[in-house]
């Protein structure tokens, strides 16, 4: 996906379960979206795990990352997030969202917007994400 690889996924996501892909921009900034759907009863669809690559020239380093996400899901300034190892890169977690910069100018993210998959599985599918040809 936008030369990157998904290796992990949590158990969440099974035959029940559809993926979609989607491209988009905002603020500046190009979206690659995979999106993880499961239907809900009543009809209707409920997004179970999200990951997206994020390109931009305003993309510099993590804390700007963190700016433009606390602006894109209006997140308060006090947006509590927590430093963890991302294979040899920091990166940042909360609640529900994992996000890092691979590269100056790139940014994924690694989204829970629900819940559903928990803190533990939403960092093991964020670890699981590498670059298609690394090096």
């Amino acid at each position: 996906m936008d030369g990157f690889t998904i290796g992990h996924l949590p158990d969440q996501i099974d035959d029940r379960t559809s993926v979609s892909d989607f491209e988009y921009e905002w603020g500046d900034v190009s979206f690659s979206s995979r999106v993880w759907e499961r239907t809900v009863e009543g009809g209707g669809a409920r997004v179970v795990l999200q990951v997206l690559v994020m390109r931009g020239a305003g993309l510099t380093d993590l804390a700007a990352v963190r700016d433009f996400l606390a602006e894109y899901h209006e997140r308060a300034p006090d947006w509590e997030l927590t430093e963890f190892d991302n294979n040899g890169r920091t990166a940042l977690h909360g609640e529900t969202e994992a996000f890092w910069t691979p590269a100056e100018g790139v940014a994924v993210e690694v989204r829970d917007a629900f819940g559903l998959v928990g803190q533990e599985e939403l960092l093991a599918t964020a670890r699981g994400v590498g670059a298609e040809n690394p090096g």
